[in-house]
């Protein structure tokens, strides 16, 4: 992974499209409008990664994500006519429910554009709060395109997610309530998609303190961002759990404000953000969403880099299908040994499975599920392939099971999870 610190032009902020002064003004504007979640110090992750870690749980919000911040900033800037005629955008996740939440709070109309791909649940949360959802497009991209052709045709202020001042320093106020609640905070670790929550929190943290530590997060899968600022090219796409950063364009704005910003730039791999995702639901027994957990996969892949550091990250939202959320943490009981399917060949005939069944019990391990194949496989005729799903209580005992297993006579094969 490439680690070099990102080059700062003279000069960079001169023509800054936004100043620590937007977000102090955006904090006065929301407060009382928008939950201030807490910053809390967690005992267990910093023993776990060397450095201490302070959570701010963004999905504490009514919709459960940071995005409010910024929708209800750019919202209070309209003028009195603009908010009459109503705002649009184009989204299918947290911005959709933050700007109609808010919108029709302040009796702003709101217009959501999403894709017809977009999950019917989605579109039920943003209706739920008052938002007027159309569908249009098999892609984002379409998607957008036609909220900004209703843009103009109906005369809407059209409200974008990441790339507008406005937004970005509403989203700056997150890191304004760290500093405040921890001023000691020596680094910030920021999950980066189109960059409205990285430049934001990065403008006001750097102004407080001009030598705090700020290391942007993208998705491996996404590295849209990193890519314009690194001058790499890596591929673009793919089906990320990180979905609410996972960005093909980033903003122009925002890329501009983040260029002499970050210090550190860094990508997580999938397991990465699934593990995270799953240590602060056992851990910190709170719901984030991939892009939530983005923080804490960096810094436990890379602690190295933040070793003895004082690290603040967002939790930046907690909205997450439940059946996605079941296969994550199925997937991490795999991976740690908790949870497995062995292959093993058998003779078919009466009694073999009672056998192998008997070196579980002895090795006290449960079996859940058994599957029998008597077809696919490459024994003979008079065998078969029985694939068994068990629970241990760690990998270790699993791979005591196994080699019982193996010494017994049986080939036994462990079903990789990837």
């Amino acid at each position: 992974m490439d680690q070099t610190l990102l080059s700062t032009a003279p000069g960079a902020l001169v023509d800054a499209p936004l100043t620590a002064a937007d977000v102090r003004a955006a904090a006065e504007r929301i407060a009382g409008k928008v939950v201030r979640t807490p910053t809390e110090y967690s005992a267990t992750l910093s023993a776990i990664t060397g450095a201490e870690i302070y959570l701010k749980f963004e999905n504490l919000q009514f919709t459960a994500a940071y995005k409010e911040r910024g929708a209800l900033n750019a919202l209070l800037q309209l003028p009195e006519d603009r908010k009459s005629r109503g705002v649009i955008a184009a989204s299918a996740g947290n911005h959709a429910q933050g700007l109609s939440y808010h919108g029709t709070r302040l009796g702003v109309p709101v217009t959501i554009v999403m894709p017809k791909t977009t999950p019917t649940v989605k579109v039920m949360q943003t209706e739920s709060v008052g938002g007027k959802v159309v569908l249009e497009g098999e892609s984002f991209d379409e998607a957008y395109a036609h909220a900004r052709k209703l843009e103009v045709e109906l005369g809407l202020t059209f409200v974008h997610p990441f790339d507008d001042p406005h937004v970005a320093a509403g989203q700056g106020t997150v890191g304004l309530e760290m500093l405040e609640d921890v001023p000691d905070l020596d680094t910030l670790v920021l999950p980066v998609g189109g960059g409205g929550l990285s430049s934001g929190m990065g403008t006001i943290a750097r102004d407080i303190n001009p030598a705090i530590r700020l290391v942007g997060v993208e998705a491996q899968l996404y590295p849209s961002m990193y890519n314009l600022l690194k001058g790499t090219n890596l591929p673009i796409g793919g089906d990320t759990l990180a979905e609410g950063i996972a960005v093909i364009a980033p903003g122009l704005m925002t890329s501009k404000v983040l260029r002499p910003l970050l210090d550190e730039f860094l990508l997580v791999s999938e397991p990465a953000i699934e593990s995270a995702l799953c240590l602060l639901l056992q851990i910190e027994k709170t719901l984030v969403e991939g892009a939530g957990a983005t923080g804490l996969a960096a810094v436990l892949n890379n602690r190295e880099l933040f070793a003895g550091r004082r690290v603040g990250m967002v939790l930046s939202g907690g909205n997450i299908d439940t059946r996605l959320l079941a296969n994550v943490l199925l997937r991490d009981l795999a991976r740690s040994g908790r949870l497995a399917r062995l292959r093993i060949g058998l003779q078919d005939r009466a009694g073999a499975l009672f056998k192998v069944a008997k070196v579980f019990h002895e090795h006290n391990v449960n079996i859940i599920e058994v599957f029998h194949q008597r077809i696919f496989t490459h024994l003979p005729a008079k065998g078969l392939v029985t694939e068994i799903e068990c629970e241990a209580r760690d990998k270790q005992q699993l791979e005591a099971l196994v080699s019982a297993l193996r010494r017994e006579g049986y080939e036994v094969k462990l079903v990789e999870t990837e």
